[in-house]
């Protein structure tokens, strides 16, 4: 429009007053640095931040084929949002998107998210576009979108909290020098993106964030300092989850006078920890709330189901056990992984939940779910048992059911393991209490196996208190006996002492002379470890005899094998041979071969307590190879030491340093450390000459064999024979 009014050529009567109206189009405001501010204390994060910047550096390697789209998913809570936005602030400042950085909240987990078309007007808005030049279709938009986007140098669009690819898609920029950086609760794998999954926190970043949040609101505020145990606790109840940290940060700050150890408390003995996580602006359980009402309600049951688990992680086996279901449940895990309110666990086949999702799911479900959990109960049981059975198996016996080896036994009892363990603690509550008590009866010998001892003298006390209360005898000293084995293998020995006393009071009061037999047996091995070889040599004397009175020949070759060993340790050298000799012998004809094996070995002991000592190497190698054939590693560096010891007798320095060093080995695999710290000092020696003979440098390590309660108690669920 030009400035000036031409009145010529005008017939003009009178006088004359011009007037004109001028309009100018000014353009439209843009908002091209709309990121929200970054979050307070932020850390713990280097390695994902390192992977966003690399993914948005314009000068990488290979840029002229990047990836445009980079998804950031996890939990909700878990800080995808803050690590976003920090990675933006980033790129920003080292000058890679000089067209501005634009972004846009996608409310996807809300109850009406922004649709793709919403937020193409948002963005073209933000980029200038005047609100009468935006098309009215959501092609058309996306279509401006691009050719604006086109037209301008690098610019980074950050999505939050998109739900599907399909709020995503059409937001994406042609070519590649623009990049849209995502965030999602849902793995976005459909738009081709370079994924960044997020966990939580390392506890070392936790604490670091508990305390830097606090010195923001107060620099002067030392309480995450000087309770450092304290925030570590408070770390963990708050799952290492950044929203749940943030939120005890704010419970702390608007109260100065509250120790992080009273929050700790206070959350550790809520009845519901993620009401206590509420700090009236922001909640745990708001965050899960909007993940779960978007799931499928076979899904959303699946997930209340699964946090009954009583297991850090679930198999697929216990998940279809818990949902009530005949066959596998892969698509209902993967879903629920999708929206990683699951993940994979470290076993393959196996999923695991941050511990709060497993809390929001618990009370998302039906109160208790009895049913639920007396399902799973039954079937740990049952093939607890099987298990069981396979390890002690023996020829003649009837098969076990499923498990066709030891080695499937093991590989099952391995893979459930804390499960099974944590499900025992169930008996303390009176539904659970017979089934529960049963499974950890039938989980003694694997445990003791597995030198698991922890984990044995914990499920062996709770066996105990159910039998008791429930007026159990039997299964009361069968708790008790399992209870004493596990510590003595511990070096509890007086404590082992006092136990297999419980349990041989019981067998005597019930005039139960098998069992008798066997509470005398363990009852020696616990007096041998104390010292008080004449009670352990009577001890073994009476078990060998009452075994000998019912007919059992099998347990009396334990009994005549633990009594040479008392025997040996009262210098009898000559009568443990001969103890040794029948226990072998009985062994070899009842077809156990893995007691053979500690026969064999306890022989080689005294054989070379009397300078036998080639016939000591030739039995040690006996006994090695039947524990390597059981895949027993303790037993197998229980062996390879004494092996080591008779050839360090026949100045084999080189043979005894070897066999040392292998004993070492199989200890560590034995979860057996002081043992293996043992084994290597006596390599170390390996040439010297031992001293003290018959006592050794190192001293001989003596497979002791412990009666396991038989018969096994009547009318278990499932089975006849327990």
């Amino acid at each position: 429009m030009s400035d000036v009014v031409d009145f010529r050529g005008g017939d003009f009567r009178g006088p004359v007053i011009g007037k004109a109206e001028y309009k100018q189009q000014a353009p439209a405001p843009t908002a091209l640095d709309a990121l929200p501010p970054a979050a307070a204390g932020f850390t713990g994060r280097d390695e994902e931040l390192g992977r966003l910047r690399a993914a948005l550096d314009p000068s990488a390697v290979g840029a002229e084929q990047a990836v445009v789209v980079t998804a950031v998913s996890g939990l909700g809570g878990i800080g995808k949002t803050a690590l976003a936005v920090q990675a933006a602030y980033a790129a920003r400042e080292a000058g890679w998107f000089p067209g501005g950085v634009l972004f846009v909240d996608l409310h996807g987990y809300d109850d009406v998210p922004v649709t793709a078309d919403q937020a193409l007007q948002s963005l073209l808005r933000a980029l200038g576009v005047d609100p009468e030049h935006i098309p009215a279709t959501a092609d058309e938009r996306a279509g401006l979108y691009r050719s604006v986007l086109a037209e301008r140098e690098a610019v980074l669009i950050v999505a939050d909290n998109a739900s599907s690819p399909e709020q995503v898609r059409p937001l994406l920029p042609g070519g590649v020098r623009h990049r849209v950086l995502v965030t999602s609760r849902d793995r976005l794998a459909q738009l081709g993106a370079r994924l960044v999954p997020l966990d939580q926190l390392t506890p070392g970043a936790a604490y670091e964030l508990l305390d830097r949040a606090l010195r923001i609101a107060d620099p002067e505020d030392n309480r995450v300092v000087e309770e450092a145990e304290a925030a570590a606790r408070l770390a963990g109840l708050c799952g290492y989850l950044p929203l749940a940290l943030q939120i005890a940060v704010a419970l702390l700050a608007e109260d100065p006078g509250k120790s992080v150890a009273e929050l700790a408390d206070e959350l550790g003995t809520s009845y519901d920890r993620l009401a206590a996580l509420d700090d009236g602006n922001r909640s745990v359980r708001a965050a899960f709330d909007l993940s779960y009402r978007r799931l499928p309600p076979d899904q959303a049951r699946l997930l209340t189901m699964l946090a009954l688990a009583p297991g850090p992680e679930v198999s697929e086996e216990v998940a279809a056990v818990l949902a009530g279901t005949a066959g596998p449940l892969p698509a209902g895990l993967k879903a629920l992984a999708r929206a990683h309110l699951l993940e994979r666990g470290n076993i393959r086949g196996c999923w695991r939940m941050h511990d709060l999702v497993r809390a929001f799911g618990a009370a998302a479900g039906p109160a208790g779910n009895v049913e639920a959990r007396l399902r799973l109960l039954a079937h740990y049981y049952r093939w607890a048992d099987a298990a069981d059975d396979r390890l002690h198996w023996l020829p003649g016996r009837p098969e076990p059911e499923r498990f066709a080896t030891r080695v499937e036994a093991m590989a099952w009892l391995d893979r459930e393991r804390e499960g099974l363990v944590a499900a025992v603690q169930w008996a303390r509550e009176e539904p659970y209490a017979d089934t529960a008590m049963r499974l950890a009866l039938c989980l003694s010998r694997y445990l003791r196996w597995r030198r698991h001892l922890d984990a044995e003298i914990a499920v062996s006390a709770v066996a105990q208190d159910a039998a008791h209360r429930r007026g159990d005898r039997t299964g009361e000293a069968m708790a008790w006996n399992n209870l004493g084995l596990a510590l003595r293998q511990a070096g509890r020995t007086g404590e082992a002492i006092d136990a297999h006393s419980r349990v041989l009071d019981l067998h005597q009061a019930a005039e139960d002379r098998h069992r008798e037999a066997m509470a005398w047996n363990n009852l020696g091995l616990a007096l041998q470890q104390g010292g008080r070889t004449g009670e352990a040599i009577d001890a073994h004397s009476r078990a060998r005899d009452l075994y000998q009175a019912v007919g059992d020949r099998h347990r009396e070759a334990m009994a005549w094998n633990n009594l040479g060993l008392a025997l040996q340790h009262a210098g009898r050298t000559g009568e443990a041979i001969d103890a040794h000799s029948r226990a072998r012998d009985l062994y070899q004809a009842v077809g156990d071969r893995h007691r053979e094996g500690t026969a064999w070995n306890n022989l080689g002991l005294a054989l070379r307590q009397v300078d036998r000592t080639e016939e000591a190497i030739g039995v040690y190698e006996k006994c090695l190879g039947i524990f390597r054939e059981y895949d027993d590693p303790y037993r197998e560096g229980q062996a390879l030491e004494n092996m080591g010891l008779a050839q360090q007798d026949s100045h084999c320095h080189t043979e005894a340093r070897t066999a040392y060093l292998q004993a070492a080995d199989a200890y560590t695999r034995a979860n057996a450390p002081a043992d293996a710290a043992r084994a290597r000092a006596a390599a170390l020696t390996a040439h010297e000459k031992p001293t003290g003979k018959p006592t050794p440098a190192s001293p001989p390590a003596r497979t002791t064999d412990s009666a396991p309660p038989a018969p096994h108690p009547p009318d278990a669920p499932g089975t006849a024979a327990r």
